[in-house]
Order: C-alpha cells, then sequence, then structure tokens
C-alpha cells in the first residue's frame, strides 16, 4: 500500500556515543525552528520574509540557542530545517544542530526544493541508533509534504518515531492523517511528533485517534505564535502501549513555534541498539 524509499543508515555526528548501561525512559522534542529565523511579531513575517531565500549570520546565533535546548534530550524531531542551501549558507541544519547539540546520530529528510535557495527538510537527532529509517512522501495536491519513520528495535517490539510538518490545507490534512493512521497500525509501539497545522479538537486529529486509539497528553497546549500563543498545532502522540511520564510546552520563544518535549517509559519488550540486551 505505500511506496516508501528506504535511506542509508543514519549519519554519524562530532560526538559520542552513550554506553551500554540500560535506559528504560526517553526524554522527547519536537520543534519547528523555522530555519533558525527568530521572529516576535507578526509584522516580522513582512520585514523578516528575505530570511527565508538569503542567508544571515544571525540565522546561527539563533541556531546555537536552539542547539543548547536539544542537548538536554535524547530524541529530537526538527520541522522547517534545511539540507543546505543559498539562505543556509550552504550548511545542513540538521547536521549543525547535531554537532553543536552533541548528538551522535543524525539523518534528514528533503521534502522539498527550490533551485539553489531553499531545501525544505525534517530532520531528527537521536542519541541512539535508529535500526532503520524510511521516507514517505505524504499525499497532496501540492507535493513537498512528508513523513520520517525512525526506528529502534527490531521486529514487532520496536519503537517507531515518525516525524512530521503536515499541509496547511484541512484536506490537505485529513489525507495525510490517513495515510499515516494506516501506517501507525502496522507497528505497536509509535509516537507521531510534529507540526500538524491544526489543533487538538480538529476533525484530522480525533478521526487519527478513532483510528489508531493514539492519545495526546499535550492536549490543548497552545504552542503558536511563540510570543503569544493562541494555537496548539505541535503535538505528540502516542499509542497505548508507551507510558507518558511528564509531557509540556516549553517557553523558548526562538522560532514563531514553542518546542514540545516529553519522557516516555519505554515498554519492557523495546530493546534500544545501545541497551546492551
Amino acid at each position: 500500500m505505500f511506496a516508501p524509499s528506504d535511506t542509508d543508515m543514519p549519519h554519524t555526528a562530532n560526538a559520542t556515543s552513550l554506553d551500554s548501561s540500560p535506559r528504560r525512559t526517553l526524554r522527547l522534542l519536537s520543534y519547528n525552528i523555522q530555519i533558525g529565523i527568530h521572529t516576535r511579531r507578526y509584522r516580522q513575517y513582512f520585514t523578516h520574509s528575505w530570511k527565508h531565500v538569503l542567508h544571515h549570520p544571525q540565522r546561527f546565533d539563533n541556531l546555537d540557542r536552539i542547539a543548547t535546548l536539544m542537548s538536554n534530550y535524547d530524541i529530537v524531531g526538527v520541522q522547517e530545517a534545511d539540507a543546505g542551501s543559498a539562505r543556509s549558507g550552504f550548511v545542513n541544519i540538521t547536521q549543525y544542530l547535531a554537532n553543536e547539540a552533541g548528538f551522535p546520530y543524525w539523518d534528514d529528510q528533503t521534502n522539498r526544493r527550490i533551485g539553489r535557495f531553499a531545501s525544505h527538510s525534517l530532520g531528527v537527532l537521536s542519541r541512539y541508533r535508529p535500526t532503520g529509517i524510511t521516507e514517505h512522501r505524504l499525499p497532496g495536491r501540492i507535493p513537498g509534504r512528508g513523513a520520517m519513520a525512525v526506528r529502534f528495535g527490531e521486529g514487532e517490539e520496536s519503537l517507531v518515531i515518525l516525524i512530521v510538518h503536515l499541509a496547511l490545507s484541512q484536506r490537505g490534512r485529513v489525507n495525510q492523517l490517513d495515510y499515516l493512521g494506516d501506517l501507525i497500525n502496522e507497528y505497536r509501539h509509535v509516537v507521531l511528533m510534529g507540526d500538524m497545522n491544526c489543533c487538538s479538537d480538529s476533525q484530522e486529529i480525533e478521526r487519527l485517534i478513532d483510528r489508531t486509539l493514539m492519545t495526546e497528553p499535550l492536549h490543548g497546549m497552545n504552542t503558536f505564535p511563540s510570543w503569544r500563543p493562541k494555537r496548539n498545532i505541535d503535538h505528540i502522540l502516542v499509542t497505548p502501549t508507551v507510558q507518558v511520564e511528564n509531557a509540556k510546552v516549553l517557553d523558548y520563544p526562538v522560532s514563531d513555534h514553542l518546542p514540545v518535549s516529553m519522557e516516555i517509559v519505554l515498554p519492557k519488550t523495546v530493546k534500544l541498539v545501545d541497551d546492551g540486551a
């Protein structure tokens, strides 16, 4: 039913991997970083619009602040990164964040290229080696939306983390979440995270929950805009087998979105590569 393309194994960043001592919890973060643009009011969408296509040095000051936050987590899902184009100074932003935050593993997925000017991408940073990463092209009238399926462990007891950035239109989101719902139902232990461009009580989120039995501990917690949050469009959802210790929206207004974090307890049957089990 699906036609994903398997990527190579995740890249290795300039950092040291975790030791083999077992851990049963994971600290997760999802962050739409707006390619490192610091937005503090609506009018800056106009006055700073050039930063979406041209390089500017302040971008890396903001990315350093973002990396400082990310360094506190085990696995990070990144939205609105850039795979290395003119606007990022031809620097792969996901790789840059991995190096600055001390993550040994990273990978990214480019969903839309605009010549040499922009390479819109998703990214993952991890302190554990994924056993597989699969790219999915999400359905939509306008191409350019995707999902990264990052797998930890083997077989039916693997943990799958899906990182997404969904369409602006409701019809597009319904189709995309239907696709993701079919994918989620193929696995037992799933975390879905990202900028979904819709609120917790939206028709499309409720439809997904009905189909997959996922839960959202961050229900109703606003993330956008970061300077005066009025909408909860950034989410982390989990399947029933994944126990949540805590979940919160972080007051860290560097992007136009606030980041969301969650600490989960791994099911006993999930074996991470670095568990030594």
